[in-house]
Parts: C-alpha cells; structure tokens; sequence
C-alpha cells in the first residue's frame, strides 16, 4: 500500500502562529495563507524581470543556461521537497524560495558589489535587504497599500534565510523592521533553513552542468571531486559509450539525490535531538536545525573552491563580470549628477526627495530593478545621448 502522507509537524510554522499580514485582508478559503504568497510573487514584476537577469553568465549565448529565473524556479521545487520531507510547510519554503532572488541586480553578484560600493555612503546595499523592499515597497499593485502584504512569515524567511542579521543592519532591511519587528536577532523557522539549502543544492548542480555546457571544464576535470566523483565513475562504469549528455544528466540527478539525502537525513537527526516543539524552538536554537551534515559542507567547500577557480573567475566570466561592474558605475554617477536623465516617473520620486541619500537610495532601486539587457541598452544611450533623457 502506498505510505499515507503525513501533515506539518508541530514545529513548522503554522499561518496563525507569530503574526500575519500588515494590512489585514480576508484570507481565501481555497489558498493558505502562503500559498497566496507564492501567488503574489509570482505575479510581481520583478519576479517576471528575473527572466533576463544574470545568474553566472552574463546574457548566455544559447537557450540552455540558467538565468536568475530558471534557478528560482529550481531551488522552489527543491525546497517544496525538502519540506515535504522534514514535514514542514511546503506553500512556506516555496514562498521564501521563490522570493529569496528578488533584490538581486542586473549583472548578477558583480552588479550587487558595484551598487554596494557606489551606495556606501548613502545607507549601503544588499540583494536581501532589497528583496523585502521590493515585496514591501516597490511592487504596487494594489489601490490601499505598496508591496505585496506578504505574511510575516515569508518576510521573515526572506530576511533571515541565510540566517540572523547581526551587526549593522543593511538600510532597506531597518527600515522596514521598523514597521513590523522580523525579530532579526534570531534564526529563521525551519521552512526558511530550507530554502536556502535548497539554493545550495540548485546552484551547485546547476552550475557544475553550465560550465561543462560553456566548456569551461570537462567531466574528467570533476571525475576528483568529491560528492561528484564517485557519482561520475559508477556511471561511466555502469553505461560504457553513452553519449555525455547523458552522462551529465545522470550525473547530476546522482547528486542532487546525495545532497538532498544528506540534508533530510541530518535534519531529522537534529529535529529528534533539539525535540523542536513549536517553530519559535528552531528559530531560538543556536545553530540552524536544517541542511547540511559536516562531512557534505567540507566536500561543498572543495566543490565550491574548483568552481571559482574554473568557472566565476575565469577570464570571459571575469571580464564580462567586470563589464557589468562599469556599467553599473557608470549609470549610478550619471544618474546621480543628472536625475533628469531618468524616465519621468522615477525622476518625480527622486524629485521629492531634498537628500541626497533619499535620491541615491531611489536611484539604487531604478537600477536595482533593471535586467541585464535593459541596463546595458540605457548605459548605452546615455553614452551616446548626453543630456537628454531616456523616458
């Protein structure tokens, strides 16, 4: 008989639990709560945007690379299983998956480095920070409030996923802690922890299968690896002259099976140690109850390491990294000498603002907001349209 599914725990985050939406609606009785957050991300505009913005390689020649959009999606369906699995709330860690790219800029980490430095003296910048303003602020959709009225989970999940916020909180992030306490000094719920395992899962998998794509390296170059390796000889044993792509895939379906199980199988043995009874249990813990086991997290280490130095700081991903770095210099100055230059809807924002840190911070979302293409083809006008502006 096929294994009858068990419901969430008592330590998943229930929708009741902990505070709800800042502007209080009627929750639909055909959606949870979070489910309808999924909805109101995938709706957002900026979730459409993710579609043509960098994740390693800046506007990939071919169909077949990962944009940021294509890994939200992946690290959505992973963290779906893994909660599934450790019975959490799925509708909860597919929220916080689907959301946890949002701040990102054009360009990838090189364009998130390049707006950090150029906002350094107006408040800083930082893609989790931007994300809660972006479900918060800057998606308006609705005729009585700006952003999206997200539960206080998912805010919560987007905020911390990547663990506490200590030491000095990145202005987007503050700001709207202000409004409503995401309570920061802690960890996330379980659900949370997910995703952002879930994102390690997906970004390692997916990247390993690109640079074989680009030609960057070869599968005898991670025959050494570990986790890969071993996975990689049992294949090319076990199916002798099947083509490569078959072979990656295989590959690749061989590790994400090892990464996956690793994190359920040490989860559960901290969830039965820690005895969680309630969600406020894990977020109070001093370590994060979901992910990795140590042995995985050294052998991702080494992963990690030969991915740096054979894929994102080889010299085509470097230079057009520091290509996206120029363009994001450049437009910020241009922009913050001129904010005529802007088109009209940002340029009365940025007008309405006498500081120079409120329209530096306006400025920060315009090209926060942009995709690859978008902020290349203003670069350009701009260069060759002095004075006028693009609106």
């Amino acid at each position: 008989m096929p294994r009858k599914q068990q419901g969430p725990a008592k330590f998943a985050c229930f929708p009741s639990s902990n505070g709800s939406r800042l502007y209080q609606i009627t929750e639909d009785r055909r959606r949870s709560p979070y489910q309808r957050d999924c909805d109101r991300i995938v709706h957002a505009k900026a979730f459409r945007r993710l579609m043509h913005k960098t994740q390693v390689f800046v506007s990939p020649d071919g169909d077949h690379f990962r944009t940021r959009l294509t890994h939200t999606i992946e690290v959505a369906r992973v963290a779906r299983s893994l909660a599934a699995a450790l019975r959490l709330d799925v509708d909860l860690a597919e929220s916080v998956a689907l959301a946890h790219d949002l701040g990102h800029p054009p360009f990838g980490h090189s364009g998130e480095e390049a707006l950090s430095e150029m906002m350094r003296e107006f408040g800083g910048f930082e893609h989790n920070a931007q994300a809660i303003r972006i479900v918060t602020k800057l998606e308006r959709q609705y005729i009585d409030h700006d952003g999206l009225n997200l539960t206080w989970q998912t805010l919560e999940g987007i905020a911390k996923h990547n663990g506490p916020v200590s030491g000095a909180i990145p202005f987007a992030l503050a700001e709207y802690n202000r409004i409503q306490d995401l309570n920061l000094e802690l960890r996330a719920a379980g659900e949370a922890q997910a995703a952002a395992a879930a994102d390690d899962v997906a970004y390692i998998c997916h990247d390993l299968q690109d640079g074989i794509a680009a030609g960057m390296f070869e599968l005898d170059d991670i025959a050494t690896l570990p986790i890969a390796g071993p996975i990689l000889n049992m294949v090319m044993a076990e199916n002798p002259g099947v083509e490569d792509d078959r072979v990656i895939t295989t590959l690749l379906r061989g590790i994400f099976k090892s990464l996956t199980s690793d994190i359920i199988r040490n989860s559960e043995q901290n969830l039965f140690e820690l005895a969680p009874g309630s969600a406020d249990d894990i977020r109070s813990h001093d370590r994060n109850i979901i992910g990795f086991s140590g042995e995985i997290r050294t052998s991702l280490a080494e992963i990690r390491r030969f991915l740096k130095e054979n894929m994102y700081r080889t010299g085509d991903v470097e230079m057009e990294r520091q290509k996206g770095k120029t363009v994001i210099n450049s437009l910020f100055a241009r922009l913050m000498n001129d904010i005529d230059l802007l088109p009209s809807d940002w340029r009365a924002e940025a007008d309405s603002f006498s500081t120079d840190a409120r329209k530096a911070r306006v400025l920060a979302d315009f090209i926060a907001g942009m995709t690859d293409n978008f902020a290349t083809g203003m670069h350009r006008r701009l260069e060759g349209r002095e004075g006028r502006s693009v609106a």
